[in-house]
């Protein structure tokens, strides 16, 4: 398939993603694809949404979510292995001398699931509600353009992540229509159990594949996944052959390693952090502040609470997509943390006025997160008190002050990911780091500004991980994180635990084990 390129951006936030994907490679295969076969993929979300409007910048739901509507829809670009941009649904594209204007011509013989033809109105149409506020997308007969109030150097590698999918409403309660590799053909929510009906069936989404795609079918002949399956028993189910993919949580990798599975990893794509608050008058205090980020001890949180599977994070954008993560640096520091502690009233952060801390339900993972947070408070003479997740936030014990949250990076553009963080945050330091440029040294100083704030302290960064069975075949990942289900294939055979693979995409050269 003929594939149109553009002009990478040049500087070092583009260089980083280059250099990563450079690496890449794929779970390849020795023998000769083949046709036909059902991938079965389990993931312990419980439910998501195929509809890109209702996704949230940040959200960890989001990036399930986005797995598998790569599965229906396409973009107009994506990006390769070696950080170029590739033709998918726009064919050319072309800019002007402010990159306020953007062109692109819309590929022709693309049809829809219910085979009709995409038009350039179509695509209008999709990205419309998708785009920023300020962007306006019109069409003409054979292209769009999309036009901006400032510039938008970066605008490729936005289109070629997150939400940017492009699809056709049917109206009411329809399913989108989709141009992709797959069909959505059949969707089941949870059902009592047979046996036990107060026992919920996981729910169920079944794929097939598009014949008519205008690339070629894929090899599979479908996918089935299901939804709300809990990670132990994912594991158990890749071991006795009822799975061919999972996801697994960070805290069980190792177990996963232990059972001779096979598992994929990435760089690090999801940020877990705290927020301060306005629920306590007490966090507005910048020595508080500074004395919680002091005393939290991030190495033993990644090394230890998370067995090796994550990454200590001093910086609000991981060193993959930004380029200069690794300029940032604050070593925990007891001692001052107890001085500032000191100074400030003695019933703030202390026993008559607790630092009241509410945990996003991730999972048992965000939880001891909190507890080791709450642990490390308390070396600082600081208090910290977990709040029940059913109070949200709110409740008997009062409004809470800190916010222990996932935050996944859904973009390609380091600008836009910084942007969306400041909007999340709220802060002051936000509308200065909305602006136009794609400048490194100002992307620093912007990031740098937001952290200096410490309204929101990096914990760790995790990667995802992804357990494979041994016969699935050309396993990889595009470069906006989803897996590319159209070029895997089942090999029929007895294939070997190990045969040189590597994982692919934006993730790099991360092994797959064993």
């Amino acid at each position: 398939m003929r594939c149109t390129r553009s002009r990478w951006l040049a500087g070092i936030s583009a260089l980083a993603i280059a250099l990563t994907l450079g690496m890449a490679g794929w779970v390849g295969a020795t023998k000769r694809p083949r046709y036909g076969g059902t991938l079965r993929v389990q993931l312990h979300v419980a439910s998501l949404s195929l509809d890109p409007r209702e996704w949230k910048a940040g959200s960890v739901t989001a990036a399930d979510s986005e797995r598998l509507a790569s599965l229906v829809y396409e973009r107009l670009v994506t990006l390769d292995e070696f950080g170029r941009f590739q033709a998918v649904l726009a064919t050319e594209w072309s800019h002007d001398g402010a990159a306020r204007n953007w062109q692109f011509k819309i590929r022709s013989g693309v049809k829809f699931s219910d085979s009709s033809a995409l038009t350039a109105k179509d695509v209008a149409a999709a990205l419309q509600p998708l785009l920023p506020a300020g962007q306006t997308i019109t069409s003409s007969e054979s292209s769009v353009t999309i036009h901006s109030p400032r510039a938008v150097p970066d605008l490729l590698q936005q289109l070629a992540s997150g939400r940017y999918f492009v699809f056709r409403a049917q109206g009411g309660n329809a399913p989108l229509l989709g141009t992709g590799p797959f069909v959505l053909a059949e969707t089941t929510p949870p059902t009592p159990s047979e046996m036990n009906p107060s026992v919920l069936k996981p729910a169920r989404m079944k794929f097939r594949a598009n014949e008519e795609h205008w690339a070629g079918r894929p090899f599979l002949d479908g996918v089935d996944v299901t939804l709300g399956d809990p990670p132990l028993r994912q594991i158990l189910n890749l071991q006795v052959g009822r799975a061919e993919v999972i996801d697994i949580p960070p805290d069980l990798v190792r177990k996963a390693h232990q059972e001779n599975l096979r598992v994929w990893s990435s760089p690090p794509e999801t940020l877990l952090a705290l927020r301060f608050d306005d629920g306590q008058p007490s966090t507005q205090d910048a020595r508080l502040r500074e004395a919680l980020d002091l005393a939290l001890d991030r190495q033993t949180m990644a090394s230890v609470l998370l067995q090796r599977q994550a990454q200590p994070a001093e910086s609000l954008l991981p060193q993959w997509l930004s380029g200069y993560a690794f300029l940032f640096g604050s070593a925990m520091n007891l001692d001052r943390a107890k001085e500032l502690r000191a100074a400030l009233p003695a019933n703030v952060a202390g026993g008559a006025e607790p630092l009241r801390m509410r945990v996003d339900a991730v999972g048992d993972l965000m939880k001891l997160l909190g507890e080791r947070v709450a642990i490390n408070a308390r070396q600082g003479n600081l208090s910290v008190q977990l709040m029940p997740h059913a109070a949200s936030g709110t409740g008997a014990t009062g409004p809470a002050g800190l916010h222990l949250f996932a935050w996944h990076y859904d973009s390609l553009s380091p600008r836009v990911q910084l942007e969306e963080m400041a909007q999340y945050l709220r802060a002051e330091a936000g509308s200065e780091a909305a602006n136009e440029s794609t400048n490194p040294e100002k992307l620093f100083a912007d990031e740098q500004r937001l952290l200096g704030t410490r309204q929101m302290l990096p914990l760790v960064a995790l990667p995802e991980y992804v357990g494979l069975a041994s016969n699935v075949r050309n396993w990889s990942v595009a470069p906006s994180g989803e897996w590319r289900l159209a070029d895997v294939w089942l090999d029929s055979g007895e294939a070997a635990a190990s045969n040189g693979d590597s994982s692919g995409g934006r993730n790099g050269a991360q092994g797959v084990h064993p």
